[in-house]
This record gives structure tokens, sequence and C-alpha cells, in this order.
């Protein structure tokens, strides 16, 4: 199972990891940098966390405001895109007849943030249905502005959807959207690092994504980007020092997200280090990166649909660095107890040392496969998977 590139991770040789979408997978150079951090704040914690941290959080943003494509003053550190999502949703105020509107695509635990939001306002959430299999975009943007009313507040969109693997038609959606005077939540999770951004471009309202899913930096560093006409009706989650600081110097959007309490702020610092680190591993940098791992979620589905009898659900335009194929029927359904994974998910890591998500899409019996591509993973575990699959569905 060797491959090129698998030494620069800390990875169980024994298993095939197709899956870094769920929580992606830190090189071991960063981990050292935020060992080396972790060690820091440790000799001197109040020197730390009080004296240097703003100057190291400043570094941290700007090179992480470079990458997105955005100015490092409408950033803010969260700890993952669900904490962004739910921040902006706590932080907006809603009323009865409000209309919030979704695709049923949206990821669940965001979906569980705007269902919370509605029922403590008496605002509606509609969903709209997006067809499946995809045949285009224009689809897309057809099925969600079918349900835009003069009621209609915002839009709560994924970048990339967590079940689906889409990437989304997101510039067009944004557009038109602002067009009818509505703002856009994007559930930008999977969007760093898997796909090119510019976010003073894109020009949502609000844009929260994680770097520790394919910018690989290590676990609980994401970031919050809200354009700065809408900077002052933003609250971080917890309200800490920042709220009544006398300062000057700094946006209240900084002088709140900055400090909300006592917490290890190392991912945060590590994503410089994530950046450069992957940034260097192949000669065109972060293009030939996102490229190469494009091609080869391209590659995996091709070769799982052929295998498997099935046809692509989506146009090639739509996929990144992950792909969802569709399962024929022919394993048991029915997810088991404790944690409820499928258990097609369970046997083929169980007997093939295979670590990849089954899907229940659009709903249960019916399936899929998402295979995640990084640098690390090699075509012979893709025919590894589709010989399993094949074996365990026949």
């Amino acid at each position: 199972m060797s491959a090129p590139f698998r030494s620069h991770w800390g990875l169980d040789p024994e298993v095939r990891f197709l899956n870094h979408g769920s929580y992606g997978a830190c090189p071991t150079a960063v981990l050292q940098k935020q060992a080396e951090l972790r060690a820091r704040m440790e000799a001197e914690p109040v020197r730390f966390l009080h004296r240097e941290i703003e100057p190291l959080y400043d570094a941290a943003r700007a090179a992480l405001a470079d990458f997105i494509g955005a100015d490092a003053e409408d950033v803010s550190f969260v700890t993952n895109a669900t904490s962004g999502v739910t921040t902006v949703l706590r932080s907006l105020r809603f009323a009865p007849g409000d209309e919030l509107l979704t695709t049923d695509h949206e990821y669940n635990a965001s979906r569980n943030a705007l269902d919370f939001a509605a029922a403590s306002s008496g605002a509606k959430v509609v969903v709209a249905t997006l067809p499946w299999p995809v045949t285009s975009e224009q689809a897309i943007v057809d099925a969600v502005l079918a349900h835009v009313t003069p009621r209609t507040r915002l839009l709560l969109v994924d970048h990339i959807s967590s079940q689906t693997a889409l990437v989304m038609p997101l510039a067009r959606l944004v557009s038109e959207l602002k067009a009818r005077g509505v703002e856009t939540l994007v559930d930008g999770a999977h969007g760093p690092g898997q796909v090119p951004l510019s976010l003073r471009e894109l020009g949502a309202g609000y844009y929260t994504g994680n770097c520790h899913k394919w910018m690989c930096a290590p676990k609980g560093a994401a970031f919050l980007h809200v354009r700065r006409d809408l900077q002052p009706g933003l609250t971080p989650l917890a309200v800490s020092h920042g709220r009544n600081s006398p300062r000057t110097d700094r946006s209240r959007f900084r002088l709140e997200f900055d400090w909300t309490g006592t917490h290890d702020p190392t991912p945060a610092l590590c994503v410089p280090d994530a950046i450069r680190v992957m940034g260097a591993m192949l000669p065109g940098g972060w293009p030939e990166l996102r490229a190469s791992n494009r091609n080869k979620a391209l590659a995996a589905r091709r070769l799982l649909c052929e295998r498997l009898g099935v046809a692509p659900a989506c146009p090639e335009s739509m996929v990144g660095s992950m792909a969802v194929v569709g399962l024929p029927p022919g394993y048991p359904v029915q997810a088991e107890p404790p944690l409820y994974l499928d258990p097609l998910h369970l046997k083929l890591f169980e007997t093939y040392r295979i670590e990849v998500p089954i899907v229940p899409w659009p709903r249960a019996p019916q399936r899929h496969v998402r295979v995640s591509a990084q640098l690390y993973n090699t075509p012979d575990e893709y025919a590894a998977l589709a010989d399993a699959l094949e074996a365990l569905l026949r």
C-alpha cells in the first residue's frame, strides 16, 4: 500500500484511507509545528496567550486571507464550519413569516442550526429539492430560485455538499440571490483547499470553511468570513472581554472574535504551515495539487461506475476532490447501533481494511459510496474498493 506521498502523513499503513473528506488528515510536519507551539505556550502560558497571541493570530490570518482571496480584516478563526454557521444564525434576527431557504443536500449539522434559528423566531425553513441525478449547474440554480419569495431572508447552501460531493454553482447562486435582496450563508466546510477561492470576488454575506479538511491543518482550525458591511451585526458564540474593550486600534469584529475565552489556538496558528507544506508537495503548488486530486477523483468515479454498471450522478464540471457513485442493491441496508453505521461501511473496513463512507441518498435503501482523493491515495486503492464492492454487492 505504498505511495510516494504517504510518508508525509501518519496514516495507518494497513488501511486504505479513502475518506479524507470527513475529517481530513494532517501531515506530520504540520503536527510537529503544532507540538512546538504547544510547548512554547505551556512554557509560559501568560506570555503566550496574553502578550504574544495577537501578532501570531494576525500573521496566521494574513496567510489564510491570501489563500482564500480575502481581506484579513474580514476573516476570523473559529473551531469548525458548524460553529461558523451557528454563529451567523444565532446573531441574525428573524421574525415570524420570514423564510430561510436551503436545499435538501444541506449538511445535517448546519440544517439543525437553521431549524433551531427558525423555531426560536417563528421563521419558516423552506427546502429546495435539487434534481438527482444532476444534469447541469443551471438545474441547481433553477431549483433554488424557484423557492425565492419576497419573504426570503437568507440562503444557507453548501459550497460542496457532504452527502453528494456536488460542487455547487456558488457564484451564480450568490449573484442571483443578491439581485433579489437576499444574503447567502455559505457552508464551505469542503471548499478551502479543494477548489480555488476568491471570497472578495464572490461577495457572499457570510462564508465559513474548514482548514482541517482539504487544507490539511490540525483539527480545530476553521474560519468565518463576513462581508464588511455585515460585521456590526455579528456576535461570537462566546461573548468575552472584547465586548466592552476600550481599544480603538481594532474593529469590534476583530476584538470580539479574536478572544472568546481560553482555548488552544495552535490549530489556527498552524494554518500558514499547512498552506506552505501542502503547497510544496508538487512543483505546481496548490493549483497542481487541486488538479491532481480532482483528476484522481474523476478517474475513481469512472472506474467504479464501470465496474458497478451505473451512470455518473452529475457532470464532471461539478466534481472536485470527492465523488459519489450510486450502489446497486445487494448488501443489508439496516444501520447498526450504537454508531448506526451502514453495515456495508463496516464490512469494507473490517474485511478489506478500506475506510470509505456509504451514504444513504436520497434516502434508504438507495445508497452511494463517496470516495475522496488526496495526494497519498493511489489508483490501486480505488481498484481494491471496486473489487470489494463487486464481491459484497453481487
